[in-house]
């Protein structure tokens, strides 16, 4: 198979999305073949405020159902495989929806949501992000984690403290990921994880998915699509070929109030970090730049059985370990 033939017969999955929602999104997921995409529908906001935001998204998917199919299952990703659609998945950055009620997990799992990272950057009541002291995993935060093991709803840890991720994956009966996330190998960043995180999480039954985002790359804003397959080249020595997959943390479309919503404590408070530029690796620009990415793992000297595993068949099968179907 040439590297494009590979591309457009593999399942392509992309754990993390935080692009601006639209059609023209939608059409640029098709142009880059990809089959499945985690897509963030909750960072900063509370239950009714996120309720809202899956309203609209329902409302656009149907609007684009030439294009699109909701993923309750990994049935519906083998589907929107044959169909020629990409199936999109709801996930949370921050546990901060359920608020303080346990039983809002079931109900957001009912509306579709697959993965929720129990923390962004900062304190919730679940436990603490990457940006402040780590206080850990709160007692009300093991009952989140056991009733998201119940209902089937992956814990995702990319934007959580150390401590904190560590307790989570000790708690979880099902595996946990970090998303998206670079190694701290390569660039030291407080959002990058250690080689001794990334092996614990995969030592456990976890799962990294690699981000490719410039400002925690060794070589930032000059980064190429080569840069990025350096980086999962380094984790998965570390992790291994069946526990990693792609977690790009695309966010094209969204203006500079998006990334100062972002980067601020709740949205409005304090500031945690300064991104600087944004850009996507040259070669990768864009969602529909996709299919450079096979091409560079495999000119890399990837194997096709690796390729196809961290392009998604692993994100598949760990999805369906944690969803149960």
């Amino acid at each position: 198979m040439t590297p494009r033939e590979l591309h457009d017969d593999a399942i392509v999955i992309d754990g993390l999305i935080i692009a601006k929602w639209n059609r023209e999104l939608f059409e640029d997921m098709r142009r880059g073949g990809l089959t499945a995409a985690n897509c963030t529908v909750s960072v900063w906001e509370g239950f009714q405020a996120t309720v809202d935001n899956i309203v609209k998204s329902n409302q656009l998917m149907a609007e684009c159902d030439d294009l699109v199919l909701p993923v309750r299952t990994t049935a519906d990703i083998t589907r929107a495989k044959e169909e020629g659609k990409t199936g999109i998945i709801y996930g949370f950055q921050n546990a901060h929806a359920f608020e303080d009620q346990i039983g809002y997990v079931e109900i957001f799992k009912q509306l579709g949501v697959g993965v929720v990272q129990m923390c962004y950057n900062t304190q919730n009541l679940v436990g603490t992000g990457c940006y402040e002291r780590d206080g850990g995993l709160s007692g009300f935060g093991r009952e989140i984690v056991a009733e998201m093991n119940r209902v089937g709803i992956m814990c995702d840890l990319s934007h959580v403290g150390e401590k904190t991720s560590t307790e989570v994956i000790l708690e979880s009966q099902k595996p946990v990921c970090y998303s998206h996330c670079l190694p701290s190998g390569l660039k030291e960043h407080p959002r990058n994880k250690s080689d001794e995180e990334l092996k614990f999480i995969a030592d456990h039954g976890g799962f990294v998915g690699v981000t490719m985002f410039t400002p925690f790359l060794r070589a930032g804003v000059d980064a190429t699509v080569d840069d990025y397959v350096e980086a999962i080249e380094y984790v998965m020595n570390i992790v291994g070929e069946d526990a990693i997959g792609i977690g790009t943390d695309f966010t094209q479309g969204h203006d500079k109030n998006f990334f100062e919503w972002l980067t601020h404590d709740k949205g409005y408070a304090r500031r945690l970090t300064n991104f600087g530029k944004i850009i996507n690796p040259e070669g990768i620009r864009t969602i529909g730049e996709f299919p450079n990415l096979t091409e560079a793992l495999l000119k890399r000297g990837f194997s096709e059985s690796q390729t196809r595993k961290i392009m998604g068949d692993n994100w598949v099968r760990v999805l369906k370990d944690v969803w149960g179907a």
